[in-house]
């Protein structure tokens, strides 16, 4: 039976355009594994969209004196246009307010509150005397009890990452209106009986392929024990609770779903409305998903506690892969305080493949890491310009220099035997990278071979031996072009745009997945090469 791999990453929230966070710490990791799936020639189907409900859209809406619905639509749109800018390969990028999602996340709560899951509760809320209604979470500031972060939110610290009640905050405030005075009043919810689901998604998070840090929040879940959880906000916009006036799900509960309910969309836009069980019943689905630290708990636990309380038998993940946050000169990045690097802010800046390249070689797979514009710099410069770039316009520049722009004469059999062991062993390393989903280790090991080519070539010195021995010059030079065939095989799934560049200056060659990089594939002679080019533009930071 052939493996299919499904690939999902986090649902962007729809309050504004995302940050290079959000970037490293799901999409771009996710798109650079699906991309490499796919040039093996696996069946891949690879799925995210925006998370359109909840406070934050509301509270964005009012800020752009918006309705929610036209601000929702047109932040849509502008989010898929910045992920397409960043070469973001989904196969299907869909809306939680779409009707399809509406309908799957009520049929996973119909399954719950069958089954006996669903408690109803009287529970204390902030109410607004002004606005005459009670304020979800996200409505609600003040200050961490945890970390004392003076702008923790109702339901999360940014700055801790701790999950909170607003009642937990302390000198609790209105986030719209600090002089509005909040009283707490009692009102009814709705909550999923986690506890009574423990033991069942215990053992099966014992089993989960997880890194270390995945394991890491697992442990501490495991040890502080699952608690009943509320579902419900008294929110207009969401999807509406059923029998339940004025309420809607409460994101946490509702975008999980979109799994499902987007390749339901993806189905049907294919023609196929069927094809989405076979992503989400067949055995031989490996699934894998992507997302940043604070997301683990929702996928590794609250989310299969729903599937297995409320009976649907859909494929749970078979790997988290979860990244540390990425902060920005020290600070950490927020899109509702606008601080960081923006991702279409990002591309009017520079191209899309300077920042994939930044950002895997920096990833925050072990520890948080931290981005300064001096960094960036000169990673880009000594990585991409020095290495990548230099080698390809050094090889380009003797070719049409001396061979006037054509594959020099060579022996298909003369290629530098001690030089293909060294591609070989590296191509085999990055092979085993991209597999393992090991960000820094695809972006140091690219640099390498990189360094092997300038290295190889300054060795030779082909522009003194074109002197003299001009047959052994094209031999080198024919090495060389192979090496540069092999970058932009090997390239593909990381930085697509640049290994298209690449390739577009070289005679037609075969396509292979990387494992295959070294396939012996000469160019034959007299061959035409693109004139030199500056591939690479160095940064300078003012």
């Amino acid at each position: 039976m052939t493996k299919r791999y499904l690939i999902t990453s986090a649902l962007p929230y729809i309050n504004g355009v995302k940050h290079l966070g959000n970037l490293v710490g799901s999409m771009l990791p996710a798109d650079i594994y699906a991309r490499y799936l796919r040039q093996r020639g696996e069946q891949v189907l690879f799925i995210c969209g925006t998370d359109d409900h909840g406070a934050p859209a509301e509270m964005a809406a009012e800020q752009q004196k918006m309705s929610v619905e036209q601000f929702c639509e047109q932040m849509h749109l502008k989010q898929k246009q910045t992920y397409d800018g960043f070469h973001l390969s989904f196969d299907y990028f869909g809306r939680t307010s779409d009707v399809t999602h509406h309908a799957v996340t009520k049929e996973v709560y119909g399954g719950l509150k069958r089954n006996g899951w669903i408690q109803e509760r009287i529970i204390e809320q902030f109410y607004s005397n002004k606005d005459k209604r009670f304020l979800a979470d996200r409505f609600i500031v003040g200050q961490c009890p945890h970390c004392h972060d003076q702008k923790a939110r109702g339901d999360q610290c940014d700055g801790c990452g701790q999950l909170l009640e607003p009642t937990d905050l302390i000198d609790p405030r209105s986030a719209t209106d600090a002089a509005d005075q909040l009283v707490l009043k009692q009102t009814k919810h709705l909550f999923l009986n986690l506890k009574g689901l423990e033991a069942k998604i215990n053992g099966w998070v014992n089993q989960l392929k997880k890194s270390k840090l995945v394991d890491g929040i697992c442990r501490k879940w495991l040890a502080e024990g699952l608690q009943p959880r509320c579902i419900t906000r008294d929110l207009k916009w969401g999807v509406p609770v059923p029998d339940q006036q004025d309420k809607v799900f409460y994101v946490w509960f509702d975008a999980p779903n979109a799994y499902v309910s987007f390749t339901k969309s993806w189905a049907k836009a294919q023609g196929r409305p069927d094809a989405w069980r076979d992503w989400w019943y067949g055995d031989d689905v490996e699934y894998t998903q992507y997302m940043a630290k604070d997301n683990v708990p929702f996928h590794a636990f609250f989310w299969p506690a729903m599937l297995e309380g409320s009976g649907v038998s859909w494929r749970k993940v078979d790997h988290i892969k979860a990244y540390h946050w990425l902060f920005f000169e020290d600070g950490k990045f927020s899109t509702s305080q606008q601080r960081g690097i923006f991702m279409d802010q990002a591309l009017e800046r520079y191209p899309a493949d300077y920042w994939r390249y930044y950002l895997m070689a920096n990833a925050p797979e072990s520890a948080d890491s931290n981005f300064t514009w001096d960094h960036f710099a000169t990673t880009i410069n000594a990585g991409l310009a020095n290495k990548l770039g230099n080698f390809v316009s050094r090889v380009l520049a003797l070719v049409n220099r001396h061979f006037d722009g054509k594959v020099p004469e060579h022996s298909s059999n003369g290629m530098d035997q001690r030089l293909l062991e060294q591609l070989q062993s590296y191509t085999d390393q990055l092979d085993q990278a991209y597999r393992l989903n090991l960000s820094r280790d695809m972006a140091k090991i690219h640099a390498d071979l990189w360094s092997l080519g300038n290295a190889y070539i300054t060795e030779k010195q082909p522009w003194a031996l074109v002197k003299h021995h001009k047959v052994d010059a094209g031999q080198c030079i024919a090495n060389c072009l192979y090496v540069i065939q092999l970058y932009v095989v090997t390239l593909k799934p990381f930085l697509p745009e640049i290994s298209k560049k690449i390739q577009a200056l070289l005679p037609e060659f075969l396509d292979r997945p990387v494992s295959l990089a070294c396939q012996w594939y000469p160019f034959k002679p007299g061959q035409s090469v693109a004139h030199s080019v500056n591939l690479i533009e160095k940064i300078t930071i003012h």
